[in-house]
C-alpha cells in the first residue's frame, strides 16, 4: 500500500513538473514574438537603438531556453512527424485578424 502511494506520488510530482515546463515553453514563446521583426530592421536598413540591442540580447537568452525542446527535431523517426510539426507551425493557413 505505501508503495502505491509512493508511486502515485511521484507520478503527479511528474505530471505537475510537466504541465509547468510546458507553462514556461509557451510563455517564451510568446515573448519571443517580436524577435523576427526586431531582426528583420536591420536587414531593411534599418538601425539599432541601444533600446533595441538590449532587446535582442534579451530574445537570444530566451532562444537559448527554448532551443533544448526542438531537439526531438533531430532524434531519429522524427522525420516521419516533419509533415504534422510542418502543418502545426504553418500559421498561413489562418487568416491574420484586424490585416
Amino acid at each position: 500500500m505505501a508503495d502505491d502511494e509512493g508511486k502515485a506520488g511521484v507520478v503527479s510530482r511528474l505530471a505537475a513538473s510537466q504541465k509547468r515546463q510546458a507553462r514556461e515553453f509557451v510563455a517564451d514563446l510568446v515573448r519571443m514574438r517580436q524577435l523576427m521583426p526586431l531582426l528583420m530592421k536591420r536587414r531593411n536598413g534599418g538601425s539599432w537603438t541601444a533600446e533595441e540591442t538590449s532587446e535582442l540580447l534579451t530574445q537570444m537568452r530566451i532562444l537559448s531556453r527554448v532551443s533544448p525542446y526542438l531537439l526531438f527535431l533531430l532524434l531519429p523517426g522524427s522525420a516521419v512527424l516533419l509533415p504534422i510539426y510542418a502543418r502545426w507551425l504553418d500559421r498561413r493557413r489562418k487568416p491574420r485578424n484586424g490585416v
